[in-house]
C-alpha cells in the first residue's frame, strides 16, 4: 500500500529510530536493578520499565508528528485510548515493552515497538531490543536491522527467504506457546526446527530469513504486532488471518484474532 506520510520519510525513520533507542535505554537503565513487578487488571505483569518507555516515546512522537493519534499498551491500560476505528488517516501504536515476561526473566528478549498505520495497515514500524542491541526498522523502501554502537551502527537489509528445501523454520512463543495446536496447525509441513522466542522478535526473524513461518495461536493485542508487522511487510513477508484473509488494524478493542505471519513461499492451509 502506498500512502502519503504525515511528515517527510527520512525524518520519520530517523526520530523513530532515535526514540527507539532512548527508550530502550530507559528501560535498561532499570533491567539492571531489582525492579518490582506488579499486575495490571488483567492480570498480565508490569514494570516500571514499561511506564518509562512510554514515557520517552510519547512526547517524542508528539514532537514528531502533533497531529497523529496515539495508542498505546500502558496509557490503554488506564483508559486512556483515542478513538481510531475507521480512522481513515493515521495513528501511531506503541508497545513500550513489549515481553514484559522476558524482560522479568532477564533472557534479553523484549522490545520496545513502535508502528504507524495508515487505512488499517503498518507503513512504518520499529521493534527495539535493547538488552541484544538489534534493531530492525521497516518502511517503504524495506528493512533493515541495524546493530552495534550508535555511533557506528553496522546496517544490514533484510528480507525473506524462499522455502528450504529442507524444511521450515518455525517461530513460536517462549512464554505462551500451546505445543499441541502448534502441532495439529502444522500437520504434514516438513518442519527443520521448532524455534521458541520472545516478543515481537519472532516476527523479525521471519523479516530477516532466520525463520519461515510464526502461527500464532493465541491471544494477542495489536500493539504486541504492529511493529513487527511492519518490518515484515518491508521485508516482502505477509500477516493474515486464520482463514487467509488480510489482517487489519484500528479494531474497537483492539484484540486480535490469531494469525499466520510467514515468507509468502511457505505454503499453509487455511481454516475453512
Amino acid at each position: 500500500m502506498t500512502v502519503a506520510l504525515p511528515a517527510d520519510a527520512d525524518a520519520l525513520e530517523n526520530g523513530l529510530i532515535e526514540i527507539a533507542r532512548k527508550a530502550g535505554a530507559a528501560m535498561m537503565e532499570i533491567y539492571q536493578t531489582d525492579f518490582d513487578v506488579r499486575s495490571k487488571d488483567d492480570a498480565s505483569p508490569v514494570t516500571e520499565a514499561d511506564d518509562a518507555a512510554e514515557a520517552v516515546i510519547l512526547p517524542g512522537l508528539r514532537a514528531l508528528t502533533p497531529d497523529v493519534k496515539i495508542v498505546s499498551e500502558e496509557s490503554a491500560a488506564k483508559g486512556d485510548v483515542p478513538d481510531v476505528n475507521g480512522e481513515t488517516d493515521f495513528f501511531w501504536l506503541v508497545d513500550p515493552l513489549d515481553g514484559t515476561k522476558e524482560f522479568i526473566k532477564r533472557n534479553g528478549e523484549f522490545t520496545v515497538n513502535v508502528a504507524l498505520i495508515a487505512k488499517g495497515q503498518p507503513v512504518l514500524g520499529v521493534v527495539y531490543a535493547p538488552a541484544i542491541d538489534k534493531l530492525y526498522y521497516g518502511g517503504p523502501d524495506g528493512a533493515k536491522l541495524i546493530e552495534g554502537d550508535v555511533m557506528e551502527p553496522k546496517t544490514t537489509a533484510i528480507s525473506v527467504r524462499e522455502m528450504p528445501e529442507d524444511g521450515v523454520v518455525v517461530v513460536g512463543s517462549r512464554s505462551h506457546g500451546d505445543p499441541e495446536a502448534m502441532k495439529a496447525f502444522l500437520g504434514d509441513l516438513a518442519v527443520k526446527e521448532l524455534r521458541p522466542a520472545g516478543s515481537s522478535l519472532k516476527l523479525c526473524l521471519v523479516a530477516a530469513g532466520e525463520a519461515d513461518l510464526y502461527p500464532r495461536l493465541g491471544p494477542t493485542m495489536e500493539w504486541d504486532i504492529g511493529a513487527g508487522h511492519a518490518v515484515l511487510a518491508a521485508a516482502g513477508g505477509v500477516v493474515e488471518n486464520m482463514d487467509g484473509s488480510g489482517f487489519v488494524y484500528g479494531k474497537a478493542d483492539f484484540r486480535n484474532p490469531f494469525f499466520i505471519a510467514r515468507s509468502p513461499s511457505v505454503p499453509v492451509k487455511y481454516e475453512n
